[in-house]
């Protein structure tokens, strides 16, 4: 096993093909393989929904045109278990591009800056002082386990496995039409645990729509979740062929990123945005991060979780206060209100929700405000 790679990425969906780009950024000569159990393009379930934060990471990783695959959706309309609804105007618009595009679009760019694609299924790990060794045959540097919510390399690196309460459940299928082709819908349910229905607007016409819940104690069977979700979404039913289910790691699980050569990125990493269910961003995110620390040898691991805690620790303090907070349905619709009332708490919740920011005074001062007074009507204010 003389061939020894500088860095080999096992997952190549988002967070890993973000990796290989960065890594391959910052060092166009270092030998980056991508290991993935799946052919590109692969179905991958999810919502379907690109940020225009999370497009932002895509254009800085030196992907152009990534925006092309999908129109611009302008609007996002959210309404809370007690009925209370805000419609508003995204600062900037978000799309939605089915993962069959979006991933094969970043594998290809990863693979034209001189990345190889190796499709194997990871089963052993094994770590040595110098290099880590996949299933005796690939041995790299360093390796970034990206490989998804039931990561293989996060199990064989002994993370903790995440409670129930940090897992959420999640089904999704392809609608023939949507609720609104240029908004993003999302439809909260009543219920003991936060969960809500979406329809986001595919290109070309018909909708992703799904059902999740954030707390895999209320998740039930399949299709106890797609019963919720026809409820909320009247005639916009899936076609059942198209229904996949979805476990998705919390960042309000536990955090694992230890010294050494081995990191982790992406689901596997556990981040997904607890208040939203949104990963892509994270997994970008994390995978840049990881790109850059796999070049550092032995200091990888320590380099990597440096970087997140830096990245990442007041976005996941703010989405965990905010996301005890969700379990008591009046405090969502407070937050409905107060967004409906106010532009700027609408785009900080944007930000919270599909990007990293955090909960500032100004927005959480509105929401105690709508909590205090509910049944007060207040016009919508800039």
């Amino acid at each position: 096993m003389d061939d020894v790679v500088d860095v080999a990425v096992v997952g190549a969906g988002p967070a890993g093909s973000a990796a290989a780009l960065r890594a391959l950024q910052l060092r166009p000569d270092a030998r980056v393989l991508l290991v993935d159990a799946a052919e590109f393009p692969r179905d991958k379930t999810c919502g379907d929904g690109i940020a225009a934060h999370a497009l932002d990471l895509v254009e800085a990783l030196g992907v152009p045109g990534v925006s092309r695959l999908g129109p611009p959706v302008p609007r996002l309309r959210l309404r809370s278990p007690g009925g209370r609804v805000v419609e508003r105007t995204c600062t900037r618009p978000n799309r939605v591009v089915p993962r069959t595009v979006f991933d094969s679009e970043l594998v290809a760019a990863a693979v034209a800056r001189g990345a190889r694609l190796l499709r194997h299924r990871v089963r052993r790990l094994d770590v040595r002082p110098d290099h880590v060794v996949l299933d005796g045959t690939v041995a790299a540097r360093v390796v970034v386990g990206a490989d998804g919510a039931n990561s293989t390399v996060r199990r064989l690196i002994g993370a903790p496995i995440a409670a129930p309460s940090a897992t959420a459940v999640a089904v999704r299928g392809y609608a023939r039409t949507a609720v609104d082709p240029d908004t993003l819908v999302i439809e909260f349910a009543r219920g003991p645990y936060p969960a809500y229905a979406w329809s986001f607007p595919l290109p070309g016409g018909g909708a992703n729509v799904g059902f999740g819940v954030f707390d895999k104690r209320g998740s039930g069977s399949r299709a106890e979740l797609v019963a919720a979700m026809r409820a909320l979404l009247p005639g916009h039913e899936p076609d059942p062929a198209s229904v996949r289910g979805h476990h998705l790691p919390l960042s309000t699980g536990p955090r694992h990123h230890p010294d050494g050569r081995v990191l982790l990125a992406g689901d596997a990493a556990a981040l997904v945005n607890p208040l939203t269910g949104e990963g892509i961003f994270d997994a970008l995110a994390s995978g840049v991060l990881a790109g850059r620390a796999a070049l550092l040898g032995a200091a990888a691991g320590a380099a990597h979780r440096a970087a997140m805690r830096r990245t990442f620790e007041r976005h996941h303090a703010h989405g965990a206060m905010l996301a005890r907070l969700l379990r008591r349905p009046r405090f969502l619709d407070a937050a409905v209100l107060a967004a409906a009332r106010r532009q700027s708490v609408f785009d900080a919740a944007v930000d919270l929700g599909l990007g990293r920011g955090t909960a500032p005074l100004h927005a959480l001062a509105r929401v105690a405000i709508a909590y205090a007074s509910p049944h007060r009507r207040a016009p919508s204010s800039p």
